[in-house]
């Protein structure tokens, strides 16, 4: 296997705690590294793993896991965790992976999962919807649809994930969270193949020509998996679509890195809002 065999990569870097008296890293830790892997491979298909298992009506069970050393890590060494679905069986997914320094494969794997029940632990077949969505992912299809609509359209799907992420986590006043600007806002959410809803955003008119992009919020389980950047980008080309020049809007200070990945800068000081520090953002369209 070569690194172009895989789609997804977790990044990650060796600690000083994973290598052993021959200051590499001890054979052991790479299943762990692998495990991280599928924990991230199952974000890029923007499946919460025990909410996704549990709508499926089983778990998944390693059956088997195969490595083969071909070079070592040492300390501080970036490593990128190739992981691919590589065969659904009856019962069992065989995952092919592979831990890349830059290109250079340190070691090889294969990791057999058998779908059950959570409780008997006995076989189920696989279902046909987790079938579909590694093979949608493995051709390099996005795994997550974003609607573009109305408050009285996306509500249901828009306030739990607002709810828990700015009143759950981040206790902002529920008052103050929710206004009469919905009414009147574009309000975009994002949705797994599965139809669960992730991620949200919604956009007003500042001032004409001039949109205003806010109350994004990502469910934790779904977050750094490009979720928050597929509503933004929704909402953006629903800016374009309406003749806007320019959008605007107040990042939290935490999330000014990822608004200025995706183009935008920072215009004047740091402020105050709902007790979080902000930062003015724009971006011409």
């Amino acid at each position: 296997m070569q690194r172009p065999d895989f789609r997804f990569f977790e990044r990650l870097r060796v600690r000083w705690a994973e290598i052993d008296a021959q200051q590499i890293v001890f054979n052991g830790h790479y299943l762990t590294y692998f495990d991280t892997a599928i924990a991230g491979y199952w974000r890029a298909l923007a499946m919460p793993y025990a909410a996704t298992m549990q709508s499926l009506g089983g778990d998944m069970f390693v059956r088997k896991a195969t490595l083969e050393y071909l070079g070592s890590a040492q300390y501080d060494d970036v490593l990128d965790i190739g992981m691919r679905c590589a065969r659904v069986g009856t019962s069992s997914m065989t995952f092919a992976t592979g831990a890349f320094r830059q290109d250079v494969m340190l070691v090889s794997g294969e990791l057999i999962y058998v779908f059950a029940d959570p409780v008997a632990k006995a076989p189920l077949p696989v279902p046909a919807e987790l079938r579909a969505l590694f093979e949608s992912f493995e051709a390099g299809e996005s795994m997550v649809d974003v609607r573009v609509g109305s408050w009285r359209e996306l509500e249901a799907a828009a306030r739990p994930i607002r709810a828990e992420v700015f009143i759950g986590e981040q206790k902002i006043p529920a008052d103050m969270e929710w206004d009469d600007a919905d009414a009147h806002a574009v309000h975009a959410v994002a949705f797994n193949r599965l139809g669960r809803a992730l991620g949200t955003g919604r956009m007003l008119e500042h001032v004409p020509g001039v949109a205003k992009i806010g109350r994004m919020a990502v469910a934790s389980s779904s977050r750094y998996g490009g979720v928050g950047r597929a509503v933004l980008d929704a909402l953006l080309d629903a800016a374009r679509a309406r003749g806007d020049r320019e959008v605007v809007l107040h990042a939290q200070l935490g999330a000014a890195s990822f608004y200025e990945r995706a183009g935008f800068v920072r215009r004047g000081p740091e402020f105050d809002e709902a007790g979080i520090a902000h930062v003015e953002m724009l971006r011409a369209l």
